[in-house]
């Protein structure tokens, strides 16, 4: 298993200038990891950082989006792998933490746990490229691979909980948080990032 703060310390090392929408706990770690305006913060719309990340990714696509989803997560909006796939962003990096459970929301345990193939579902739904991983050395070793390739790319990422990191709400709410992201969206569009 991963540990998800690990994880997305791999991820962060070949970010660039990717936009990263993260949910969750996800969030959290990568305000810690990978502090950016281009991190777009999806706590409190579980379900929805596919969706997000589809929309930045068709909105911009001369730009990189990551999308640091979760199980739980993903399964409120598992119809989106059809849109995604459909629709093919080729800046599309869709990342799933898979723990089994709700973390967020008391560690329930997510229906199908341990039955369900994020990865098979995502390969029916025809992405281009999917990868599954439980093992952080050999993630570490394929990243900058998986970030090159011509999107929609999808990888689940076998997770446990790692360091935890601060839960501020007030931060990741906050006005000047989605400000400073819609600056650094706006001086994208305006050809100044």
């Amino acid at each position: 298993m991963i540990r998800r703060d690990e994880g997305l310390k791999e991820i962060a090392k070949h970010r660039g200038d990717a936009i990263v929408v993260a949910v969750y706990n996800s969030a959290f770690d990568l305000r810690r990891v990978s502090p950016s305006p281009l991190n777009y913060y999806s706590v409190g719309a579980m379900g929805l950082a596919s969706s997000h990340g589809l929309g930045l990714a068709l909105g911009l696509p001369s730009r990189k989006v990551i999308v640091l989803d979760g199980d739980g997560s993903l399964l409120m909006n598992v119809g989106s792998l059809v849109t995604i796939a459909s629709q093919a962003p080729r800046n599309l990096y869709h990342f799933v933490g898979e723990n089994g459970c709700y973390e967020a929301n008391g560690s329930h345990p997510i229906p199908g746990r341990g039955r369900l193939s994020f990865a098979g579902m995502a390969r029916a739904a025809g992405y281009l490229h999917v990868f599954e991983f439980d093992d952080l050395d050999r993630f570490a070793i394929e990243v900058p691979r998986i970030l090159s390739l011509s999107g929609p790319v999808f990888t689940t990422l076998k997770i446990v909980p790692g360091e935890p990191s601060p839960l501020d709400y007030e931060f990741i709410h906050g006005p000047g948080t989605r400000q400073d992201f819609k600056a650094a969206i706006a001086a994208i569009l305006a050809g100044k990032a």
